[in-house]
């Protein structure tokens, strides 16, 4: 009996038929792997403290130098970086998917919005019934946007991104004078309040809305413990208490940061066509990507992190101009880790684990949110009730347990399955039929 191997079968093949090999799939695989991993070491901050925390590290976490440490280390390489990656093989994949059924022949705007509306609804099940910091339903629908520009060239993608980019650093410029004006006069509703005065209808719901932002924004302690003690409640109480968040930060998401995703998500596109993902230049460019990316993105996020400290990590100052600087800088870095995975594979060193992550790859949307389910058990009160509880220094060492579960997890399902079982879900209602998922075992 031979057992199959993980690359035996097209990655993507589908009823279109393929336009790509093998070979060059995988080399999206790996990158893939090494980006859904990545967004975990940022994640975890999200899934087991207060969402502020994420940001600041001196709002919980510890204070401590490891833990401190821990937070400008993840900060330096990690934050935005792999999201930044993963957005853009999300464009590449659009480009992939399309082309294929082009190629064949077949009109490809039934399939793909198929499997984005498809993909929109399981974020939304996902944000409201297991965890409120889902992208899937903005990729969802910023694929949706982005898919007409499919078929640009490469240099008009690159130039359309570039100027998508800053929207979202000027959207929160000016969003961070209204969180200052609400800021201004919620303490001075707190003084007339403080003073015996009773405020009028419009006064009262203006406090009551800064009460809401600040829980998000800039909690404070009561804030923090209302957060802790609604997360190690039942499964019902979480329920409810996370519907409203996730409705703000969809809208959010959805308002500000929608054009990075689709930014991101054209640069992919273009770096697809260039054949930079696939796999397909030089090693002396993907070292000259890695140079450039570090060289240029690695200083200024390493600035971004002091500098926030500096300025303790205040909601305004965030919003006005902290940001900026590894909001674009993480761009940069994530070239350079994309330089670096692809020199590995052109080198061929470390196969057996570079297949590991390729197999995680394949699996990215099951390891996606395997991650919420391992996550918010670990964590919430129908689980372990861990919420709040550990040091960052401590999540790190949860990171690296759920990484090597998911490498050897992924490779093992792989061995005796063709897809993940969300992707063969999402496969099989986007060509709309039962996809073939076992493995065929040959004697």
């Amino acid at each position: 009996m031979r057992q199959a191997n993980i690359f035996d079968d097209d990655a993507e093949s589908n009823a279109a038929g393929p336009v790509v090999n093998t070979a060059r799939l995988v080399s999206l695989d790996i990158l893939r792997g090494v980006a859904i991993l990545g967004i975990l070491v940022m994640n975890i901050y999200a899934f087991a403290m207060p969402f502020v925390a994420y940001s600041d590290p001196t709002a919980m976490g510890g204070t401590e130098p490891h833990n401190l440490a821990t937070w400008f280390f993840t900060h330096f390489f990690f934050d935005q970086k792999f999201l930044s990656i993963f957005a853009m093989l999300f464009g590449a994949g659009i480009v992939l998917m399309t082309g294929r059924a082009e190629q064949a022949g077949r009109p490809s705007g039934r399939f793909f919005f198929r499997r984005q509306v498809s993909l929109l609804v399981l974020g939304l099940l996902h944000a409201y019934l297991l965890w409120a910091g889902d992208i899937l339903f903005a990729y969802a629908v910023v694929g949706m946007l982005v898919y007409p520009f499919r078929k640009l060239a490469p240099r008009t993608l690159i130039v359309s991104a570039c100027l998508l980019l800053p929207v979202t650093v000027v959207a929160m410029h000016s969003f961070s004078y209204a969180i200052e004006d609400l800021q201004t006069k919620a303490q001075n509703y707190e003084a007339l309040v403080g003073a015996g005065e009773t405020l009028s209808e419009a006064q009262q719901k203006q406090l009551e809305r800064w009460y809401s932002s600040r829980s998000f924004m800039a909690p404070e302690a009561e804030d923090m413990q209302v957060d802790i003690s609604a997360y190690q409640g039942s499964y019902a109480e979480i329920l409810a208490y996370r519907a409203p968040v996730v409705i703000g930060m969809q809208q959010g998401m959805l308002l500000l940061f929608s054009w990075r995703i689709g930014a991101l998500m054209l640069i992919g596109m273009a770096l697809m066509k260039l054949g930079v993902v696939s796999g397909q230049r030089s090693a002396g460019f993907y070292k000259m990507l890695m140079f450039a990316g570090y060289g240029l993105g690695l200083p200024v996020t390493m600035f971004s992190g002091v500098n926030l400290y500096m300025n303790e990590f205040d909601p305004v100052y965030v919003a006005r101009y902290g940001m900026a600087a590894n909001y674009f800088a993480s761009i940069f870095v994530a070239l350079g880790h994309t330089g670096l995975v692809m020199l590995v594979i052109k080198s061929g060193l470390w196969r057996p684990l570079t297949e590991r992550f390729a197999a995680v790859g394949r699996m990215a949307l099951t390891n996606y949110l395997m991650h919420s389910v391992l996550l918010t058990t670990m964590f919430y009160g129908y689980g372990f009730g861990l919420y709040g509880q550990l040091p960052r220094i401590s999540l790190m060492g949860l990171v690296v347990i759920v990484i090597g579960l998911q490498l050897q997890l992924s490779s093992w399902w792989l061995r005796q399955y063709r897809f993940g079982p969300v992707e063969w879900l999402l496969r099989s209602v986007t060509y709309w039929r039962w996809q073939p998922l076992r493995r065929e075992i040959f004697v």
